[in-house]
């Protein structure tokens, strides 16, 4: 019986409808969202991701997420023809969750298979030798014949054995390869993979293709500055350069997104402390005891041991805000963010990656600052003009004329950074020599009723630049915290200052020396007290 167009028809619009609901789910089940940006603070980041969805759909699923996710940090944003349900949020193993292993997965499967099959190559090899050595070690024929052919059977094993032999060696080398590529795709993975993920799931109604984001905090991804200093002393500039240390170990890695550095601490406390009301009162008194309990309580008191002294509560300070550098910076007025201009990769695992953020050219004043007292050297210092826009606190690499001179500490922040400057390390052009102190005691007063302590210190500082270059020479003077010692200090020549830095009795001289030029500072300081009067002195 001939079969109808009509059937034909319906039959292909029946297989039509049964097979796009399937397509359309298989379509949604198979999107995936990625990273569009991230917002990285000291300690945590605000991580965005973007979900294609079509027209008709009501779910969009957020899946492979970070387990350690704020669920309270969830938001939820789309065009404004889509309408935005509840969102939930569920945490299941990774080895059942679909879709969660990582292009590096693939890899690591991929470089296993290799090895697999460089390793069946050298066994198969392996077995041909050993077929190869059992032909050799056959018993010849009887017959003539096959005496005949015994030089053809053995010219073939001959080659036989080398090609196999060869083969082998080059399968062995080949198998070595595998097992160092499949090592070195291992050690990319980092820390082990956290065993669980979250999935969020959204309850939407769209129309149209859109776009679906979703943007949550986590906890651990971290940033860091540092900086570079490279110092030319011919010109006496200083080029400084801004770097960004950061590091995630999230599960998740960010390829290519728009990252954005903030100053901001979203971990620290939102309020600070209040102070409690402070009361005075008298206490009541006592009802009386009876005699024994009274005696009872005093022997109880005898025994316990003394109660343990109150544990004293360090109230650290505040790490300083760890902003980045960049052309993109966003100054608030409670925060600074600096945007990157180039798309960042920042794999999962702990790899540390580090972010040029720009460099600058300073002026700088250089000095030689010494302390003769202490050591006989000198240290080249480079004093920066006031440094603006938002520099925290980190290491420093500094170098000199091309030549590394180590790690410091770099915070423009500090109270005494403008006068410290930055050391470049030691100065062996500037010769320090340190006399001998030469101190007398003696007995003054009526009746020889005091004591009198004189004690005079000489340095010498000599420029053997064939320039002119400024020079500190620190000393420490006694200072007297009680009325019943005097203290007189005479100085040559006069001293810069005598509370350098705001400290009493740190002393400074500075002046420019002549190329080839040397200096004599000296101080003299005179004590005197009661010779009742027991003096403790603390350098």
């Amino acid at each position: 019986m001939p079969s109808s167009p009509f059937l034909y028809s319906a039959l292909a619009l029946a297989a039509l409808a049964v097979i796009a609901p399937a397509t359309g789910a298989q379509s949604a089940a198979s999107a995936t969202s990625t990273i569009a940006a991230v917002t990285l603070y000291p300690g945590s980041a605000t991580v965005e991701r973007v979900l294609q969805v079509p027209a008709g759909s009501t779910q969009a699923v957020f899946a492979c997420l970070p387990a350690q996710l704020d669920a309270r940090s969830l938001q939820v944003r789309s065009a404004s023809g889509v309408r935005i349900g509840e969102v939930n949020v569920q945490t299941v193993e990774r080895r059942i969750a679909t879709g969660c292993a990582d292009a590096l997965d693939s890899r690591i499967r991929s470089a296993e298979d290799d090895l697999a099959r460089a390793q069946a190559e050298v066994q198969a090899l392996e077995l041909a030798q050993t077929w190869l050595n059992t032909q050799a070690g056959a018993p010849a024929a009887k017959d003539g014949t096959a005496n005949a052919q015994i030089g053809a059977k053995a010219d073939a094993l001959r080659r036989s054995a080398l090609n196999t032999l060869t083969q082998l060696h080059q399968a062995q080398r080949t198998l070595e390869e595998r097992q160092r590529a499949l090592e070195r795709v291992q050690a990319e993975q980092g820390s082990v993979q956290a065993a669980e993920v979250a999935v969020v799931r959204v309850t939407l109604a769209t129309q149209s293709d859109a776009d679906v984001r979703l943007t949550y905090q986590v906890r651990g991804p971290s940033w860091s500055p540092s900086y570079r200093a490279r110092l030319d002393s011919s010109s006496a500039k200083v080029t400084l350069e801004r770097l960004a240390l950061v590091a995630q170990t999230t599960g998740e890695d960010w390829r290519g997104v728009a990252l954005t550095l903030s100053t901001g601490q979203p971990l620290t406390a939102t309020q600070g402390p209040l102070p409690r009301p402070w009361t005075l009162d008298v206490p009541p008194p006592e009802p009386p005891r009876p005699q024994a309990e009274a005696a009872m309580a005093a022997m109880s008191a005898d025994a316990m041991p003394a109660p343990a002294a109150p544990m004293l509560k360090t109230m650290r300070s505040a790490a300083a805000p760890l902003p980045s550098f960049e052309p993109v910076t966003t100054q608030g007025a409670y925060a600074t963010q600096f945007a990157l201009p180039q798309r960042v990769t920042v794999p999962s695992g702990g790899e540390r990656v580090t972010l040029a953020l720009g460099a600058q050219s300073l002026p700088v004043t250089l000095l030689a600052r010494t302390a003769p007292a202490l050591e006989p050297h000198a240290w080249l210092v480079a004093q920066l003009p006031t440094l603006t826009g938002d520099w925290p606190a980190g290491p420093i690499a500094l170098e000199r004329d091309n030549a590394t001179v180590g790690q410091g500490r770099f915070d423009p922040q500090a109270s005494d950074f403008e006068r410290l400057g930055l050391s470049f390390g030691r100065d062996d052009r500037i010769a320090v020599r340190s006399e001998p102190v030469q101190e007398l005691t003696s007995a003054t007063g009526f009746m020889s009723g005091r004591s009198e302590r004189s004690i005079e210190r000489r340095f010498t500082v000599e420029n053997r630049h064939p320039r002119a270059i400024t020079v500190q020479v620190l000393d420490a003077a006694p200072v007297t915290q009680n009325a019943a010692i005097r203290v007189q200090s005479a100085y040559t020549p006069q001293p810069a200052d005598t509370a350098w830095g705001g400290q009493p009795g740190l002393v400074l001289w500075q002046q420019e020396l002549a190329a080839q030029a040397s200096s004599a500072f000296t101080a003299k300081h005179t004590i005197s007290h009661d010779k009742d009067v027991t003096v403790r002195e603390r350098h």
